[in-house]
């Protein structure tokens, strides 16, 4: 199994870094290596959070952007001094870097280092961009492929980076007749131009594939690879044709945006397979009969007993994923158990899987996470253990009371983050070498600050509450927990072990914990595979509903986490503040306290029809109810500080189906609209941010998007799925399909919000609505009043992992410079999705004056 990294490797570099080529070298007939630059450390700053700032995109989008010369003065770091762009030179294996005691900017070190990360902001600290150019003799289609950046502006156009020098990000660009530039973000990197001959090519070093399972049947298995459209119009009529042991499959394929890449199903017959080992698949991209790119991949077979990968369509946005099993080595499956792992940054579910020996009493499955590094297992990697989770229990059918949940460093997180956010769903949980929370373990993408006595910055970082794992341990005590650590870790230090240890030491009635002398962060597959800690989940199982009477759950986020057993926190008081329910169920009688709550469910199915039971919290008047059936709920809701029966909320309002922040619209096999009814411009802009948003998701979650037109989209047609509309009401015509009674309005030059209002072309916003129509689905619209505000929101901070967004947010071009000063208002809709002043702060002041 691959070593687990250092800690740095578990997060994206935000630690931008920037450089400058003056001239390619050529290194074979179709590829030009850059090999010299210009690097400043101009101060950029991302990290986990809604607010970003980078000096040198500020210019950009602005427009005065100082052409980088060598010596050339960038601006002033935040001690006032000078930021030049220095000269650079690749070294031996090609990559472009400061080096020696070349550190530039008055002395201040070049090299990356941990970034608070600051809401605030501003120039100095955390980065730096690298400049190259390309002179190019004529217009000309290239790929472009650079290893250790954030992202790169190529020609002002934003593109996706490969952070993790993963080498498999090949970006199809269009060069201009003359000179070409390239900012990017990162000062350790290789970049490279390819001259395609091809109008669209089939990638072969990214493939999602199952494993061929010697005994099954095999014949209608299914794997992905990425098509790259070189040409200028889309390409349509596209097919994979598969040759696999003498057995032929072929797969129709939706349509790929110009200059533009997608990730592909298609299907292949592993029927003919008889031996174990690898085995070559030829695959043909196919249009009307001509075959315009072919290429080999390689399926491993594997024995009956042996781990193996297994693919299956996702949910969240209609991709091939996959996970791995190691199966159960006895024969005997009643009352089996299941055991879900989650692996560290850098390790693919496979590795995951062959680190454990098979168990005789369950099968091991270990979800991806969506890639190696992902999302930290929140976000959209929570979603996938999720979906992991359930299709496990569909394929395997365990027994119910015996399903644990482990693993390691990264995955380690997100077994405290996933046995805090569920613990109804684990009989007992082992964290493995892992840090509880990512607030306080530090990365180049910053530490998410604690907390601030800014009223704004308040609602932006309450956005992330439910990622916060020490305010949700009061969710373990149902549960078993096992922490195991390696006291000589240097990646993830044992003190967070030790950390947690304390933390639920009087509080936690069931915690083992085992320190491994001498253990480093991976010391063997018994960094994972340890027996007394599977020795452990075997004495513990998860109770039946019924033998449950008492209820201590905590949640942030009734849309991520709203119940625990027989209750569930449907509506909140306060957006995203925690919420807590402590119920006791005695004979006929409900009690306890409530925090947060406005909206309560209780599952009265244990009690029988006809049964007379009295509910009393918080010390209100006790409320008497006979069930009316079996399988009765009751509805409460909080009025005037006392609880009072409640009917089942429409399906409109907020609940755990729907409760808003700007990130839930990223879901439902998600469509992308970009408008085509402003200037060119802005029409450029709105396509470009789409196809921007499809590289970051391509590579951050392996995932595939739609993208069409504003004229294309249909609600009917469409139906039940998430949109991410780029624009405004002016320049995107499914504007008012989607948005036409949504209290926020976003026109060329001016943006409403309730009574608020703001003019001007440099008004950017990200927020999300419900479409109406749906009791699921909402629409995420990333957009401005302008072409500068459009660009302000060119960075797609979204897709970090844990990064907290509320619903609405409306910032300006400075918030690119000035960080949380630049933002004009920020919060949530009611449950009733509705604007009222007590949810949002303008300017720093809870207030809905202008």
């Amino acid at each position: 199994m691959q070593k687990l990294l250092a800690r740095q490797a578990l997060l994206f570099f935000s630690i931008s870094q920037v450089w400058a080529q003056t001239g390619p070298a050529l290194t074979s007939p179709n590829t030009y290596t850059f090999t010299k630059g210009l690097v400043a450390l101009t101060g950029s700053r991302y990290g986990r959070e809604a607010i970003y700032t980078d000096p040198l995109a500020y210019q950009l989008y602005a427009g005065n952007v100082q052409t980088p010369k060598e010596g050339s003065v960038f601006g002033r770091d935040d001690q006032g001094r000078e930021i030049k762009w220095i000269a650079v030179e690749a070294d031996s294996l090609n990559r472009i870097r400061l080096r020696g005691n070349n550190r530039g900017n008055g002395g201040a070190p070049a090299g990356p280092g941990v970034v608070a990360g600051s809401l605030r902001g501003g120039i100095g600290g955390g980065g730096g961009y690298t400049y190259l150019t390309y002179p190019a003799s004529r217009e000309q289609v290239a790929l472009l492929t650079i290893k250790g950046n954030s992202n790169v502006y190529v020609n002002g156009e934003l593109h996706m980076g490969d952070a993790y020098n993963m080498g498999y990000l090949h970006i199809p660009i269009k060069l201009r007749k003359g000179l070409n530039e390239f900012y990017v973000r990162g000062i350790m990197l290789t970049a490279t131009l390819d001259f395609p001959t091809k109008a669209a090519l089939l990638s072969t070093d990214d493939p999602t594939l199952p494993s061929i399972r010697l005994g099954e049947s095999n014949a209608a298995l299914q794997g992905a690879l990425v098509v790259i459209n070189t040409s200028a119009k889309p390409l349509t009529d596209l097919q994979i044709t598969s040759k696999l042991a003498g057995k032929t499959q072929t797969t129709a394929l939706p349509t790929i945006l110009p200059l533009s890449s997608r990730k592909v199903a298609f299907g292949f017959d592993g029927s003919g397979v008889s031996e174990k080992g690898a085995q070559a698949c030829e695959v043909s991209l196919v249009q009307k009969g001509k075959v315009l790119d072919a290429g080999r991949i390689s399926v491993e077979a594997v024995p009956p007993g042996a781990s193996y990968s297994q693919t299956f369509v996702s949910h969240i946005d209609g991709s091939l994923q996959y996970y791995a099993v190691t199966p159960q080595s006895s024969g005997n499956t009643a009352s089996s158990a299941l055991f879900l792992s989650v692996h560290g940054a850098g390790v693919e579910a496979s590795g995951q899987a062959r680190a454990y020996k098979p168990k005789d009493w369950g099968n091991l499955v270990a979800a991806t996470n969506r890639r190696p590094r992902g999302f930290n297992w929140e976000d959209w990697g929570r979603l996938d253990a999720l979906e992991v989770l359930t299709i496990a229990k569909n394929q395997f059918k365990p027994d119910p009371q015996h399903i644990y949940l482990t693993g390691h460093s990264m995955g380690g997180h997100g077994t405290w983050f996933l046995g805090a956010t569920y613990p109804d769903k684990w009989a007992a949980i082992a964290p493995c070498a892992g840090y509880p929370t990512l607030k306080e373990y530090g990365s180049a993408d910053g530490v998410i600050p604690d907390s601030s006595s800014n009223p704004l910055e308040q609602v932006l970082l309450r956005s992330g509450n439910q990622s916060d794992v020490l305010k949700l341990t009061a969710n373990y005590k149902p549960l078993g927990v096992y922490v195991f650590h390696g006291d000589a870790d240097r990646t993830v230090p044992v003190t967070y072990a030790r950390q947690m240890r304390k933390l639920l030491g009087q509080s936690q009635p069931d915690l083992s914990y085992y320190e491994y002398p001498g253990g480093s962060h991976w010391f063997g597959d018994h960094s994972v595979d340890w027996k007394p800690l599977f020795d452990f989940f075997k004495w513990h199982q998860i109770p039946v509903d019924s033998a449950v009477n008492a209820i201590d759950f905590t949640t942030a986020n009734p849309g991520i986490s709203s119940a625990y057993r027989w209750a569930s926190i449907e509506q909140q008081t306060q957006p995203l503040l925690y919420s807590r329910l402590q119920l006791n169920r005695q004979g006929k009688a409900i009690t306890g306290t409530t925090a947060n709550v406005a909206l309560l469910k209780l599952a009265l199915n244990e009690y029988g029809a006809q049964t007379p039971i009295t509910i009393t919290l918080d010390g209100t008047p006790a409320i008497a109810y006979t069930t009316a059936s079996a399988q009765d709920t009751l509805f409460l809701r909080r009025e005037s500080g006392r609880w009072v029966q409640a009917k089942q909320p429409d399906a409109w309002q907020k609940g755990p189906h729907r409760n808003g922040t700007f990130k839930e619209a990223f879901n439902n096999r998600m469509v992308f609209v970009y408008g085509t009814k402003g200037t060119r411009d802005e029409n450029d802009w709105n396509i470009q941010k789409a196809r921007y948003d499809a590289e970051t998701w391509l590579y951050r979650g392996n995932g595939a998007i739609d993208i069409i037109a504003d004229t294309d989209y249909s609600p009917t047609k469409y139906a039940d799925r998430g949109v991410i509309l780029f624009g405004n009401a002016t320049n995107n015509s499914a504007w008012q399909s989607l948005l036409a009674d949504c209290p926020i309005q976003v026109e060329r030059n001016q943006i409403r919000a309730g009574s608020q209002q703001w003019q001007g072309d440099d008004l950017g916003t990200y927020f999300v609505w419900p479409i109406k129509g749906s009791k699921r689905a909402s629409v995420a619209v990333i957009g401005g009043t302008g072409l500068k505000g459009m660009k302000a929101a060119s960075a797609n901070q979204y897709f970090a992992g844990a990064s907290g967004f509320p619903d609405f947010m409306i910032f300006g071009l400075d918030m690119v410079r000035d960080g949380s000063k630049g933002v004009r208002m920020a919060g949530f809709y009611t449950n009733n999705w509705e604007l009222t002043p007590e949810h949002f702060v303008v300017n720093g002041q809870m207030s809905g004056s202008k």
